[in-house]
Formats: structure tokens, sequence, C-alpha cells
């Protein structure tokens, strides 16, 4: 199963962060996770929401450029080398990652993955008894 994955695009200058903040918490929404990567003239701010449809809307309407995309969601153990156990076995069968971040609390770690090939990710993952969300 897939999860959808908001990505917001933003200009590089002061503020436009916490332009996306405001808007979702004036809304009522909460970030589950994300992350920021940045290029030379923007950044894009990756994450995941309960409220998806909600989101998209209340960011588009703020003039937002929003995208969805299908991510796998994985919990695992936090503890050292569980994370490479899956990893390995992705790689094994010739899953690329594009990307990836987690956030880790506790004893467990939940993982967001975007792989070349969600469906056959998906199909390895459930052969390895992976806790998928």
């Amino acid at each position: 199963m897939t999860i959808k994955q908001i990505s917001v695009f933003l200009e590089n200058k002061t503020g436009r962060l916490n332009e996306v903040t405001k808007v979702l918490a004036a809304n009522g929404i909460n970030m589950l996770a994300f992350c920021i990567a940045e290029a030379t003239d923007f950044g894009l701010m990756r994450l995941i929401v309960h409220e998806v449809d909600k989101a998209v809307e209340v960011l588009r309407n703020a003039g937002f450029a929003v995208i969805l995309t299908d991510v796998i969601a994985i919990h695992c153990p936090n503890r050292p080398g569980a994370l490479s156990k899956i990893l390995e076995s992705l790689a094994e069968n010739s899953i690329f990652i594009e990307y990836m971040y987690a956030f880790a609390q506790s004893e467990r770690a939940d993982v967001i993955i975007n792989p070349n090939d969600r469906e056959k990710c998906l199909r390895i993952l459930e052969e390895k008894h992976a806790d998928i969300l």
C-alpha cells in the first residue's frame, strides 16, 4: 500500500517555509513528517499529513505549487542494522531508492521511501514481512 506525499515548491527566500506552516496551521492540518531539499533557486518541501486533500487545496489556494506523489511508508525497529536489512533486500532485487526520509522515536523508526518501482518494492517488502503502513 502507498500513501500520498505532498511536494511544495518554494522560492529560496526568507519566510517562505514559514508561510507553508502557517497555512497548514490555520487550517488545522498537522504535519506528520517532512523533509526539505534545496537547489540554487528553489526548495522542495516533501510532507506527509493526515488530511491530504484539504492540505493540497489550502496550499494551492495560498499560491503554492503542489504535486502529489505515491510513496511507501514502513515501520522498522529503531536499532542498528534494521534499516540496512530492508535496504539490502531491495538492492538485491534492483530496487533503486530515489529518495528517503525518516524519523525515529523510542523503539520504532518510520521511513518514507520513493523507489524506482513501487509495485515491485511493495511485493518485496511484503515477502520480507516488513511493517508497511
